[in-house]
C-alpha cells in the first residue's frame, strides 16, 4: 500500500515523487522503460535546457496553450526556484542566449541522475519495466493501479506523469491519455508542437547540415502579418528546416501550413542601408571577380550557390558589372530569404506534444482531477505546451510541485 503511485519516471514524475516523499508520503514510481528519465537525456541536444532564467510572468508569456491554467503553478514554483533546486542537488547551472539555462557540464545525464538521486534519497521507491494498464477507482476515487504483469498496487493517490507521445522510443507513447480517458477525462487530440518543418523549396536539401547562427526567422500568415519573429539558430535538413527557431515557429503553424511563409534575415545586425554599404565594400574589394566568387566574406560557403541562383544574377557576371538595382535586390534577398512550409513532421518527431488532458477538468491549485478524487496530473500529459527555451521543462517542474503539495495536503 502506497500513499502515492506515480505513473512515469520522467522529469515530472521523479520531481513530484521526491517532493511528495519529502513531505512524508510513501511513494512508488512506476516507469514502463528500462530506466527512468530517458527523455531528459536527449533534451537540449543532450545538454538539457532545464528552465529559462526569467520571471514567472515572462515564463507564462512563452506558454502557447492554456497559460492562465499555469498561473498558480508558476507562482508556486518559479524558474528561479527551479534553478535553486538543481544547484542544491549539486548541478551547477549557466544561463545562455535567450535566458536558456543548462548544466555547466553540458551533460543532460547530470540532470537526470540528480533527479533520480533526489527521488530515491527522499524515500521514493522506483520500479522500472513496470507498465500500468489501468488505474483502479471506485466510489469516485482512486484505489490503486493494475500493471501489465497482472499485479495490483493499492494507493490513496495516483499521479499520471507519462508525458505526451513525442519521442515514443523514450516511453512517451500516450499511455497517460488512455488511462485518463478510461476514467472519464476529456483528452484534447494530440498534435505536433516544436517540430521540424518540411519545405517546398528543393534547395533546402542542397543545404542539408548547414547551421545558421544569429539569424532572424519571421513567420508570416496568409495576410502577410508576422505571427512569429525571433533571433537565434536554425538548421537546414534533407526535408526542410529545423533547429530552435524553426521549432518555436512551428507552434504557430496552425491550419494549412501552406498558407504561411518563412523569411530568414541572414544579416539582422545590418539595416538595408548598412547592408548595401557592406555589399559595396565587398564588391569593390573583388571588382574583377565573378559574382559567385565575391561572396565568401558575406555568406557561408554552402549557401553561396543557392543565394546566387535565387538572385537571378548570372554567377559568372563580373562584380563591377552588377547593377545598383541587382545589388539592392540581392540585399533584399539576404534580408528575407524565403522558405515555404509544406507541412510539419509527424507528432512523434515533436520535441513536445500539444494536446492532452483538458485543463478544465483539473484543479489548477493542486493538479488534482475534478472528476476522480486522488487522481493527479503533471507535465506534458496535460493540455499545456510552450515555446522552446526551457519553458516546457519548467511546466513539468511547476505542475509536479503543485501535485506533490496536493498529495501531501490530502494525505
Amino acid at each position: 500500500m502506497s500513499d502515492l503511485v506515480v505513473i512515469g519516471g520522467g522529469a515530472a514524475g521523479l520531481f513530484a515523487a521526491g517532493f511528495a516523499a519529502k513531505g512524508g508520503a510513501s511513494v512508488t514510481v512506476l516507469e514502463r522503460g528500462a530506466r527512468p528519465a530517458r527523455k531528459l537525456l536527449i533534451t537540449g541536444k543532450g545538454r538539457c535546457n532545464v528552465t529559462n532564467n526569467c520571471s514567472p510572468e515572462d515564463f507564462l508569456r512563452n506558454v502557447r496553450t492554456n497559460p492562465r491554467f499555469l498561473y498558480g503553478a508558476a507562482s508556486a514554483f518559479s524558474p528561479a526556484d527551479a534553478m535553486a533546486f538543481f544547484e542544491s542537488l549539486g548541478v551547477p547551472l549557466k544561463t545562455e542566449r535567450g535566458g536558456r539555462v543548462f548544466p555547466v557540464s553540458d551533460r543532460a545525464a547530470d540532470v537526470a541522475d540528480a533527479l533520480v538521486r533526489f527521488a530515491k534519497a527522499s524515500g521514493a521507491r522506483l520500479e522500472a519495466s513496470a507498465r500500468v494498464t489501468d488505474i483502479l477507482a471506485e466510489g469516485g476515487g482512486v484505489r490503486g493501479v493494475r500493471l501489465e504483469d497482472g499485479r495490483e498496487l493499492s494507493a490513496d493517490a495516483v499521479l499520471v506523469a507519462t508525458g505526451g507521445c513525442s519521442y515514443p522510443a523514450t516511453g512517451s507513447t500516450g499511455d497517460g491519455w488512455r488511462l485518463a480517458k478510461a476514467l472519464g477525462h476529456t483528452v484534447v487530440p494530440a498534435r505536433a508542437s516544436l517540430v521540424p518543418v518540411r519545405a517546398k523549396e528543393p534547395w533546402c536539401a542542397e543545404l542539408m547540415g548547414l547551421s545558421l547562427k544569429n539569424v532572424t526567422l519571421t513567420l508570416r500568415d496568409a495576410r502577410g502579418k508576422a505571427v512569429f519573429s525571433e533571433l537565434g539558430e536554425m538548421l537546414f535538413t534533407h526535408f526542410g528546416v529545423s533547429g530552435p527557431l524553426v521549432l518555436s515557429a512551428s507552434s504557430y503553424l496552425t491550419g494549412d501550413p501552406g498558407g504561411f511563409r518563412m523569411e530568414i534575415d541572414l544579416k539582422p545586425g545590418l539595416d538595408d542601408r548598412q547592408l548595401d554599404a557592406r555589399l559595396l565594400r565587398d564588391f569593390s574589394a573583388a571588382k574583377n571577380r565573378d559574382f559567385i566568387n565575391a561572396l565568401d566574406q558575406l555568406l557561408p560557403k554552402k549557401l553561396i550557390p543557392v543565394a546566387v541562383k535565387l538572385s537571378g544574377i548570372p554567377p559568372d557576371r563580373k562584380v563591377n558589372a552588377v547593377t545598383r538595382e541587382e545589388r539592392r535586390a540581392f540585399a533584399a534577398l539576404l534580408k528575407a530569404l524565403p522558405v515555404t512550409p509544406a507541412g510539419l513532421l509527424p507528432v512523434e518527431a515533436g520535441v513536445v506534444t500539444a494536446g492532452g488532458v483538458a485543463v478544465r477538468e483539473i484543479d489548477p491549485r493542486t493538479m488534482e482531477s475534478k472528476l476522480v478524487k486522488g487522481l493527479y496530473f503533471a507535465g506534458e500529459v496535460i493540455d499545456v505546451d510552450a515555446l522552446t527555451g526551457g519553458y516546457n521543462l519548467q511546466i513539468a517542474w511547476s505542475t509536479a510541485f503543485l501535485a506533490a503539495k496536493g498529495v501531501n495536503r490530502n494525505g
